[in-house]
């Protein structure tokens, strides 16, 4: 078998730990019976052992599948993998949710996507990434008694991620050691609002309200400081039709919303004003995994 896992962004500003969207950037997995256990690395990690000797994806497949009471077999397992790691793109949620279904597939099990999503709750207690990652397109996700519920949108075809991507990673735990344990009323109050309005305006489709929606005021700023020109690029995208520019993720990739036909345009500029930085333009991905 064959799964396809999307890249994601989440928080999307104001909407800590519940919101995040699906892109279409693969991470690619080829898996078959095999006399012996095989793994083969090719794109990211190719070149750090770990990924081999002490595979998370392979850990968890056969976690599962023990779980699901099949008895251990081996398996090839050829990664290709795009989603860079530690950029806020969602390489973790990708390596679990790929891990579960695949699993799943040849337990031969009926591969329910909400099924996935509440599995991969145990090895990522938050939704904002496995949820998009497993049901695409715009979700919107809470855990209520350890279940995973979210409401999903699809996203019109006539937008396009930008993503600038820094040559610097951003450890997802070292930056959550850094946020507040207490904040401020109005700071709280500030982002119920904005995360409540950005939803509507993903529900309804009303982009053009996004750029004061995703404003944010738990985390943003105190990770974005660790790398200052990450300001820099976000108030730049602003100033260039985006509508709107958050921090992807814990970091340390900046995602932008724009409309299709300024998408070139933004790219264009993003890569003469900011040339040491990986700049990609993405359609968004509406399905989740998908398994051929």
């Amino acid at each position: 078998m064959k799964i396809y896992i999307p890249a994601t962004s989440a928080n999307l500003g104001p909407g800590f730990d519940c919101l995040g969207l699906s892109l279409k950037f693969f991470n690619e997995v080829c898996i078959e019976k095999s006399t012996d256990l095989k793994i083969v690395v090719n794109g990211q990690g190719s070149n750090n052992i770990k990924f081999i000797e002490n595979n998370f994806f392979v850990k968890i497949f056969y976690e599962i599948l023990k779980n699901l009471q099949i008895e251990k077999q081996n398996y090839s397992f050829v990664f290709n993998n795009n989603i860079p790691f530690s950029r806020g793109l969602g390489s973790s949620s990708a390596v679990i949710v790929g891990a579960i279904a695949s699993a799943y597939y040849f337990a031969k099990k009926e591969v329910n996507k909400n099924i996935v999503l509440n599995q991969a709750l145990k090895y990522e207690n938050h939704p904002d990434n496995i949820a998009p990652t497993c049901l695409g397109g715009f979700v919107c996700s809470k855990v209520y008694k350890d279940e995973v519920f979210s409401i999903k949108k699809d996203i019109s075809n006539n937008l396009k991620a930008v993503i600038v991507i820094p040559n610097i990673s951003m450890n997802t735990n070292k930056n959550r050691l850094i946020l507040s344990n207490y904040v401020k009323f109005k700071d709280c109050v500030s982002n119920i609002i904005n995360s409540s309005f950005l939803t509507a305006c993903f529900l309804e489709q009303k982009y053009d309200l996004l750029h004061f929606a995703s404003k944010d005021r738990l985390h943003e700023f105190k990770r974005m400081k660790n790398l200052p020109v990450l300001f820099k690029i976000q108030k730049f995208a602003l100033e260039n039709n985006a509508l709107m520019s958050t921090l992807s993720g814990s970091g340390s990739s900046i995602f932008s919303l724009v409309y299709e036909e300024d998408a070139i345009k933004l790219k264009d500029k993003f890569k003469e004003k900011f040339p040491s930085f990986l700049t990609k333009v993405f359609e968004f991905d509406n399905k989740g995994f998908e398994i051929c």
